[in-house]
């Protein structure tokens, strides 16, 4: 199983888990060792956050509405159309510093070290990420290779593997062979470079704790030399 990061990707999911925080950290800031100030500024982000994001929201619906009018009374051919309303105004919230997100992180973080801190308590607080299967028969690493400095550079993304077993054929004739099981996802290859030119050609599979995992990537090839 493979466990997503607690963070949301979309902006009002992040708003939600602020709120969220704010709203059921008090029952655990004993057990946390968090102060009172701590949750008033996480209270403070949490308004602020979505307070910006509605804001902004309404402002951009504004300016649909505006674009729309703009357009029908330059170029249209109806009726003359009343003015848009004026933008949407928001009640004020607190200022607070740049940096709400990472602020939110350093918070999490620290919960998570706290010394009674539990798993149960993580998922109750919303920042424990879903678990998904990780699909290992149909993985299938994808490759991408550029010259530096005249030498080729495999790129790869680790997805669900913890390695990569990467082959090359450097076309002498020997066809592919091991060049290395790479944990960085970035490889360069050591092989020297021919005094000619040629084509060298590579081809790669996920590992996952010293396994082979799911299915060969398509080959990528690169002239080299010359």
């Amino acid at each position: 199983m493979i466990r997503n990061y607690y963070l949301p990707k979309d902006e009002s999911s992040r708003a939600d888990l602020l709120e969220h925080l704010a709203l059921r950290l008090p029952d655990y800031l004993g057990t946390l060792e968090l102060t009172d100030v701590e949750l008033d500024a996480l209270r403070a982000d949490a308004l602020a956050y979505r307070h910006t994001l509605a804001a902004t929201l309404a402002a951009q619906a504004h300016a649909r509405q505006w674009t729309a009018f703009k357009k029908q009374q330059f170029d249209g051919k109806a009726s003359p159309l009343p003015y848009p309303d004026g933008a949407v105004t928001l009640d004020a919230v607190p200022d607070v510093p740049a940096g709400i997100i990472p602020r939110l992180a350093r918070l999490v973080a620290r919960i998570k070290t706290a010394r009674n801190y539990t798993e149960g308590i993580g998922h109750e607080l919303g920042i424990i990420g879903s678990t998904r299967r990780a699909d290992t028969e149909r993985a299938k690493p994808v490759l991408k290779i550029a010259l530096h400095a005249g030498r080729p550079v495999i790129r790869w993304t680790k997805n669900i593997a913890d390695s990569l077993e990467i082959h090359g054929d450097r076309g002498d004739g020997q066809g592919f062979a091991l060049l290395t099981i790479a944990h960085t996802t970035r490889v360069p290859d050591p092989t020297p470079l021919p005094a000619g030119s040629a084509t060298w050609q590579y081809k790669a599979i996920y590992r996952l704790k010293d396994e082979q995992i799911g299915n060969w990537s398509d080959m990528v090839s690169i002239a080299v030399g010359g």
